[in-house]
């Protein structure tokens, strides 16, 4: 079985390892927030970023133009940089970080494949250094907002016949069980549910995320595991597709998959998803 459609989008922990001292590559990590990169992080790891970093908590929007610039030229990141990407929770947060550099044009982005838990998992070192790196001046692309969707985009496309909206939400914030803090629960209308489940431990706390799309060690499934996941719910190459999930990590992770590894065409990420549109009173 292939793993992969695009093989140098996904990289591997010993590629990582033998790339330490390459001075074309960067590595990001992006988590929930940075304690895990500041208590210990991969070898000459130039930034970590949290989710509040790429989902402003002032306006619960993305990074603009200005702000992906300085936080790339901090990092000492230029355009012309391999910038490889992993992180804690599933890769969840590294997986918008990927999708927000693609919308501002960073050419050579990839995600390290199974994230932090494999590097840990192989016992691979960890540091608390942070790397010296001079600053860059970065300067983004003007943002491809094909790659996203809105409410408003969201609202004219409910229904349509070449239009498939994926749900990638537990079970039970589809069914509205689970509101997930919103003010009302359920699904936006025609979407289909692709769901991850959470992963707990004894005690019942939460852990993180299981992936449909993913194996227990995190690594994404085979080229035929994933084609068959999705075509069994009517997302093909064929229609355009639209992802959304809570706030955006479990859709974009979605995203990732959809165009990175299967190669559909036309795919938007939600990144409001139900934060949003669970609160919108129409």
């Amino acid at each position: 079985m292939t793993t992969h459609t695009l093989p140098n989008v996904l990289v591997s922990t010993d590629w990582v390892a033998d790339h330490l001292d390459d001075s074309n590559v960067r590595l990001l990590e992006a988590g929930g927030d940075t304690s895990e990169y500041e208590a210990g992080h991969i070898p000459r790891t130039s930034a970590g970023w949290g989710f509040a970093d790429l989902q402003r908590t002032d306006n619960r929007d993305i990074p603009n133009k200005a702000q992906i610039e300085s936080m790339l030229s901090q990092a000492g990141i230029a355009a012309n940089n391999t910038v490889a990407i992993y992180g804690g929770l599933s890769n969840l947060v590294a997986t918008m970080a990927f999708w927000v550099l693609k919308i501002y044009g960073h050419k050579d982005v990839r995600l390290l494949d199974g994230g932090r838990q494999k590097w840990l998992a192989e016992n691979r070192p960890l540091t608390t250094v942070r790397p010296s790196l001079k600053t860059t001046i970065y300067v983004a692309q003007m943002p491809d907002f094909n790659l996203r969707a809105d409410n408003d985009f969201i609202r004219d496309v409910i229904g349509r016949a070449d239009y498939r909206l994926v749900d990638a939400r537990p079970v039970n914030m589809y069914t509205g069980k689970d509101t997930a803090g919103a003010t009302r629960g359920g699904h936006i209308p025609t979407a289909v549910n692709v769901p991850a489940e959470p992963i707990v431990n004894a005690e019942g706390q939460f852990q993180g995320w299981q992936t449909p799309t993913t194996n227990g060690d995190g690594t994404f499934k085979s080229i035929e595991e994933l084609q068959a996941l999705f075509s069994e719910k009517g997302v093909t190459r064929e229609k355009s597709t639209v992802t959304y999930c809570v706030r955006g990590g479990l859709s974009t992770h979605m995203w990732f998959t959809l165009t990175q590894l299967l190669g559909y065409p036309n795919v938007r990420e939600y990144d409001l998803s139900w934060a949003e549109w669970g609160k919108l009173a129409d």
